[in-house]
């Protein structure tokens, strides 16, 4: 099945032609009530960061409710896309985790009779999230379904969830889009010019949403340019260690960015749902629900500061790899063909065996950072190891 052939909610799940088909015959089987295998109320979606998980996962719950079966123009298919039907949930966290309070108030809409459509979908982008108590409450409603709910979580790989609840679920694995696929994606749905789009699906490597950042956005090419420049400017261990800071710096600034309006928000909703500044309500309560709120949103912030730099490391390591192809002769296309000056600089002044151990240490911050070591130490490391200067 090629793009061309993808239509109604499917249209932008490029790629991805047998995912789509298991899918359409599971929607089938809704309407003709014959094909009881094809058609299950757990479903798991793995697939690479970036690959459409959680479109495909949306579609899906759009496919099961709409009438015609996913034509994407109806109500049905425009709320349940934009988040707005009232039979289907859409859970994404900002936060490093999915708590077991959070779930039992899944399971409750679980159990919930569905109100206009024949499913009530619940739908949980981040699966891989939910804390090992969530995961046994998970498991109970998974293993005794309600009737007419249908579960859809998604997860980078199907061992990030733990081994009862993914047993119980119908696997479907996203592929890595290819990069003529995610340039014709953003000439159409974006309106990207050919050059741009070639370019930034090339440089992001099958990550559909990281591509279309850099497609529309001078300033996230001039950053990840930037980026790309770090290795010849790591000439000191003063220079590696200002070069570390302002990444950082950077992230931390990503990070507020994006939280400061919705932290802010969030607090005023807090204070008004408990009534703060009203006689009736006890001053202690009300100061333990903000507190564990302000720490809430302290951890979505670390997560985003953590995404930020996961980046710069993505970026970096595509680097190298070009790096290890020049100095082997490997003949493959290079990701960053633009910065092929820089590239050739560091090939000529390193050997293989150096590219090698710094991609070794790219993985080893990465490692860090995923271990909580603090971002300044981890990135301090690694740029020392890269610049060669200890």
């Amino acid at each position: 099945m090629t793009s061309e052939t993808l239509s109604g909610v499917w249209t932008d799940l490029i790629g991805q032609g047998k995912v789509v088909e298991v899918l359409r015959r599971a929607v089938q089987a809704r309407f003709e009530g014959g094909n009881t295998r094809a058609m299950t109320h757990a479903w798991l979606f793995t697939g690479p960061p970036g690959s459409g998980r959680s479109n495909a996962a949306r579609a899906f719950a759009a496919a099961l409710q709409c009438p015609s079966g996913g034509c994407g123009e109806c109500n049905t298919c425009v709320t349940v896309l934009s988040g707005a039907h009232p039979d289907v949930t859409l859970v994404r966290t900002e936060q490093l985790s999915i708590g077991v309070d959070e779930v039992r108030e899944l399971i409750r809409r679980a159990a919930m009779a569905p109100t206009l459509s024949p499913f009530q979908v619940l739908v949980v982008e981040d699966a891989d999230r939910v804390t090992e108590r969530g995961a046994d409450a998970l498991l109970k409603s998974i293993e005794e379904p309600a009737p007419r709910t249908v579960w859809l979580l998604c997860a980078p790989t199907a061992d990030d969830l733990v081994a009862t609840v993914r047993s119980r679920c119908r696997r479907v694995e996203l592929a890595t889009p290819t990069d003529v696929a995610i340039t014709e994606l953003l000439q159409r749905r974006d309106r990207i010019d050919p050059v741009t789009a070639a370019s930034a699906a090339r440089v992001a490597q099958g990550h559909i949403g990281r591509a279309r950042v850099l497609a529309r956005s001078e300033d996230a090419r001039q950053r990840r340019d930037d980026i790309l420049r770090l290795p010849t400017r790591l000439t000191s261990l003063g220079a590696c260690l200002h070069a570390a800071e302002q990444l950082v710096e950077a992230a931390k600034a990503d990070a507020a960015a994006i939280t400061a309006e919705l932290d802010s928000t969030e607090r005023a909703a807090l204070a008004e749902a408990l009534g703060m500044g009203t006689p009736s309500v006890k001053a202690r309560n009300a100061q333990a629900a903000m507190r564990d709120l302000e720490e809430q949103q302290k951890a979505r912030g670390k997560r985003l500061q953590r995404d930020s730099l996961d980046r710069v490391l993505t970026d970096l390591t595509s680097f190298y790899r070009d790096v290890l192809i020049v100095q082997t002769g490997a003949g493959r296309p290079l990701i960053n063909a633009e910065q092929i000056d820089q590239v050739e600089r560091i090939a000529s002044d390193s050997t293989a065996e150096q590219s090698i151990g710094c991609l070794d240490a790219i993985l080893v911050c990465r490692e860090a950072l995923a271990a909580n070591v603090a971002p300044t130490l981890a990135m301090e490391a690694l740029l020392i190891s890269l610049g060669g200067v200890a």
